[in-house]
């Protein structure tokens, strides 16, 4: 059993690769401002890059850059220039899915460990020994795989593999769908997906308008939550757990990271697969930041259209984040807390944290900035003082039961 496992956590910018690495990502993935597929993300210029890279060395942890766009003749130039510069910056490894991006990182910054995107889709072992001769250090699954060949694959390869346990799911083979082209000229293997497939649209069978339970159809994948796979996945040696997101929240980021740090952890020190109260425990713990249902995506073989979206979009809006700790005072124990959604007294509120989980209180007082006792904070970014009555710290987070 692979008791060290990696966990990998997605970034926009700074702020949630930092708060990624504080929550317990052991390695965070993040974009450039080029060579990128999530070209709406905030991404990162180099200055930002080395920021990341400083701040992940304290924690022992890792940065890897995505280069994972389907280039083009025109999109190769400032390459090689950009490449070493992620070398030196600190970068540990570069997602790529082009042959041509593999070598030209071999030749020009050997340092950096290239690692296979799931956007080449590689479902099997005679690819994997291909792309290891191009120079790859590490394969990350085609998100298509089940369990029992991802299993067989990280067991018998000879390259450590990655493979992913949460996040957005894509309806074609990953990378592949050009609904985005079609539609909207935006290339979805460039960075520009307009994400076509959530859209909701008129079905018509000739002249016919279909009415389709009285909604506009969609065909989007439901999220993918694979909590209850993880002793399976530690357990085949897979190097590397992946969590999807870059246009993901701080707080999304946050909430899944912990849950999952929290999951490797037990199983690591149990040996055991977890129970189903626990991989209830969990499943619940991170359905506090999901704005999406979840499905096991292909885990145990090609989904059903319970794993599908028809008719809705899926996605939702949650306020159950309603502050950030900016400071604490032992003495009076009064925190400063930066108000992200409403709460007002008699609140019930918990904090978790990286040295702190799901502790509960209840809000009895309200203090803004002019020194004023207020029923209700309600003011985004204001800063308020609330009395919590145990010790918490800086960057914890505070959401409702």
């Amino acid at each position: 059993m692979n008791k060290n496992i990696e966990l990998l956590a997605p970034a926009g910018d700074l702020e949630r690769a930092k708060t990624a690495i504080r929550f317990g990502a052991n390695a965070v993935y993040l974009g450039g401002k080029r060579f990128s597929l999530r070209s709406r993300a905030s991404n990162f210029e180099i200055k930002d890059i080395k920021e990341a890279c400083d701040y992940a060395r304290e924690y022992g942890a890792h940065i890897h850059v995505t280069i994972n766009m389907i280039p083009h003749d025109e999109d190769f130039d400032g390459l090689e220039e950009y490449v070493k510069e992620l070398e030196s910056a600190g970068v540990t490894a570069v997602i790529v899915a082009s042959p041509t991006i593999i070598q030209t990182v071999k030749k020009v910054a050997p340092k950096l460990e290239v690692h296979l995107s799931t956007q080449m889709s590689t479902t099997n072992l005679q690819a994997i020994e291909y792309y290891k001769r191009l120079g790859v250090d590490r394969i990350v699954f085609a998100r298509e795989c089940n369990l029992d060949e991802v299993k067989y694959i990280s067991t018998n390869s000879s390259i450590p593999t990655e493979a992913f346990i949460h996040g957005g799911m894509c309806v074609n083979y990953s990378g592949r769908c050009t609904l985005s082209n079609a539609m909207t000229l935006r290339d979805a293997n460039r960075g520009g997906c307009a994400q076509s497939c959530r859209w909701k649209y008129h079905l018509y069978q000739g002249n016919q308008e279909l009415s389709i339970e009285d909604c506009l159809f969609s065909m989007s994948s439901k999220d993918l939550m694979a909590v209850e796979f993880m002793y399976d996945l530690m357990d085949a040696n897979v190097a590397s757990l992946k969590i999807e997101g870059r246009m993901k929240s701080a707080y999304y980021i946050a909430s899944v990271v912990h849950t999952y740090r929290m999951a490797i952890d037990e199983i690591a020190k149990t040996e055991k697969p977890l129970s189903a109260e626990r991989i209830m425990y969990y499943t619940k713990e991170l359905a506090k930041a999901e704005n999406r249902p979840t499905s096991i995506g292909f885990y145990r073989g090609l989904p059903t259209a319970k794993a599908h979206l028809y008719g809705v979009n899926g996605a939702g809006v949650t306020h159950d984040f309603v502050g950030v700790v900016l400071g604490y005072n032992k003495d009076t124990g009064v925190a400063k807390v930066q108000v992200r959604n409403v709460f007002n007294i008699g609140s019930n509120l918990e904090v978790f944290g990286p040295h702190i989980h799901n502790e509960p209180f209840v809000i009895d007082s309200i203090v803004n900035s002019d020194g004023d006792l207020i029923e209700v904070a309600n003011q985004p970014m204001s800063v308020v003082d609330v009395k919590i009555p145990f010790v918490v710290e800086a960057q914890d987070l505070i959401r409702r039961r």
